[in-house]
């Protein structure tokens, strides 16, 4: 057995040489660069489930994929609604010198948009696996995708944080 060497521990990092304006701004501006990525996957979310209401399978869905179908495109349109609020937000206030605001409430609301579009996306995989496999069959794989965005967009984070 190979004993690999424990890697120092980093460092805090020297506060940077910027003003809390300058701050602001610069949270605002990858905030806003964050959710321009996040949002399209959103918008690619959205439009495949429109299309599904077109197909010629979808008149053969029972009224239980029916209502998650419903319910996953509607937490789409909301998901999609508050993770494009920020850019309001900014539009709305930034000449009233509400910067550190508005990146304060935006970055909450990405938070809240990214446990949106978790349940978004896992509503989409549940409805296909259902339709695909049967019900037996998309529950735990629903689980399983949860756990993964659960782990990836929440605790890793806060593992990171800590460390």
């Amino acid at each position: 057995m190979k004993i690999v060497p424990k890697e120092p521990a980093q460092q805090p990092r020297p506060p940077r040489e910027e003003t809390p304006a300058e701050r602001a701004d610069r949270n605002l501006s990858e905030l806003l660069q964050e959710l321009r990525v996040v949002q399209t996957g959103v918008q690619i979310l959205f439009a495949f489930l429109l299309g599904l209401a077109f197909t010629s399978r979808f008149p053969q869905l029972n009224a239980f994929q029916r209502g998650t179908y419903v319910v996953t495109l509607l937490l789409t349109v909301v998901t999609s609604a508050v993770l494009a609020t920020p850019v309001a937000l900014h539009r709305a206030l930034f000449h009233r010198g509400l910067k550190p605001r508005i990146v304060t409430l935006s970055a909450r609301l990405a938070q809240i948009g990214l446990v949106l579009l978790m349940l978004s996306l896992n509503g989409a995989v549940f409805l296909l696996m259902d339709v695909v496999l049967g019900r037996t069959a998309a529950i735990p794989i629903t689980a399983v995708t949860t756990a993964i965005f659960t782990g990836l967009w929440f605790l890793l984070p806060r593992t990171a944080r800590r460390a």
